[in-house]
């Protein structure tokens, strides 16, 4: 019997971050009590995340077995001056993937529609004036506001569409940006999730986080029928707003939280800094999280913002290639930055999606002709690094892709 008014462990949030530590833990510890608190009545809300092969080891990709709704075993990237196959394997996990083996896993671990009002780092206040103790807390709502950090925005709208047809695709596309460059790179991303039934998500890497809902879907519905496919109907919705990250403070970045409370996911700056993917993050901390010798809210505390600033450490590489994206490139030229990105050599590609690009992979991409103007670039590169104090915060939900 679950005690819904204290818990070992007390997740804030159940998107993709906190349901992995949750599914870990009961899998490894489960003498551990774990309690997940979702605002939303919907766990997982309305989302899809994806990876690549070589982002998780052999290991992390059996544990994460269960919660991959498809895989293909090759991409496609079509450019206006280039296009490639790539024979490397690629995973979507979805929400309802994801919710089915939680709600198994944890049972009456599970709580939605819970108002969360507070945290600490020992225990969580609810809207309705309800106290829940805790061992430790895990803080995994999503966007923390971005203070102290600079970034451009990675926002999507998507619609999984019923089609009359075959649509004919051998796997995803990942990118497919033939179409008209408008608010900073634009692309259309596509998962055939069957013969008949495919997610289509108009993506743009744009300088602001807003979402024109009915403009984006105005534009996928155009660009599947320039695909030749015949909609039946729309069976889902989700919508995003990653955050590319070109410069910030990562201790300023935790200190303007509550002290004591773990984090996780974006909450905790655990993402890929250029595509804003979360979920090999996500896997190694939960896999840290249920190893840990001390699941007490301040050993918690220390392991998740040791990891978040080793993240950050490693993403300086990453950090500089974005603000020579968003700094040197014309919103309407960035798409040469990937064209030229997506010649290099396949395993240098997928180190670059694993976040471990090598020493000689990094002077590939920085070498040869570059894509923008070489002087705006070289300002770009070599700009002294900033300390925003904050930047506006979005509405979006947790670890979106």
């Amino acid at each position: 019997m679950i005690n819904l008014h204290h818990a070992d462990v007390v997740l804030v949030g159940g998107g993709l971050a906190n349901s992995l530590i949750a599914i870990r833990l009961r899998a490894l510890r489960p003498e551990v009590g774990v309690l997940l608190l979702e605002r939303d009545e919907r766990l997982g809300g309305r989302h899809t995340w994806s990876f690549h092969a070589d982002d998780l080891t052999p290991d992390e990709h059996a544990w994460i077995a269960p919660l991959v709704a498809r895989s293909w075993p090759r991409q496609e990237v079509r450019f206006p001056a280039y296009s490639r196959r790539l024979e490397s394997a690629y995973f979507s996990i979805t929400s309802e993937s994801l919710r089915a083996v939680v709600e198994k896993t944890l049972g009456e671990g599970v709580r939605t529609g819970v108002d969360v009002a507070g945290v600490s780092a020992d225990g969580v206040a609810l809207g309705d004036g309800t106290r829940i103790a805790a061992g430790a807390v895990v803080d995994g709502r999503g966007d923390p506001g971005r203070a102290h950090l600079e970034l451009g925005f990675q926002k999507f709208l998507g619609r999984t569409f019923a089609l009359e047809a075959p649509h004919g695709l051998e796997g995803p596309v990942l990118m497919d940006a033939t179409v008209p460059q408008t608010d900073g790179f634009r692309f259309l991303y596509t998962l055939p999730f069957g013969e008949r039934r495919l997610l289509v998500e108009d993506t743009r890497y744009s300088d602001t986080p807003g979402l024109e809902r009915d403009a984006l879907r105005a534009a996928i519905a155009a660009y599947a029928s320039r695909q030749g496919w015949h909609v039946a109907g729309v069976e889902e919705e989700e919508e995003g707003c990653l955050p590319i990250v070109l410069d910030g403070d990562i201790e300023a970045f935790w200190e303007s939280g509550p002290p004591g409370v773990a984090r996780s996911g974006m909450r905790a700056a655990l993402f890929h800094p250029t595509t804003g993917y979360s979920l090999p993050e996500a896997v190694r901390l939960a896999d840290a999280i249920a190893v840990s010798p001390d699941l007490r809210g301040p050993a918690l505390c220390s392991l998740t913002r040791g990891r978040s600033r080793e993240a950050w450490r490693r993403g300086r590489f990453f950090r500089l290639l974005n603000r020579m994206l968003y700094r040197a490139a014309k919103p309407e030229e960035r798409y040469r930055v990937l064209e030229h990105f997506y010649r290099l050599p396949q395993p240098l590609v997928g180190r670059f999606y694993a976040g471990r690009p090598t020493w000689g992979d990094k002077f590939r991409i920085l070498s040869g002709r570059p894509p923008v103007p070489v002087g705006k670039a070289l300002r770009a590169l070599l700009a002294p690094r900033t300390r925003p104090e904050a930047t506006v915060a979005t509405d979006r939900r947790e670890d979106l892709k």
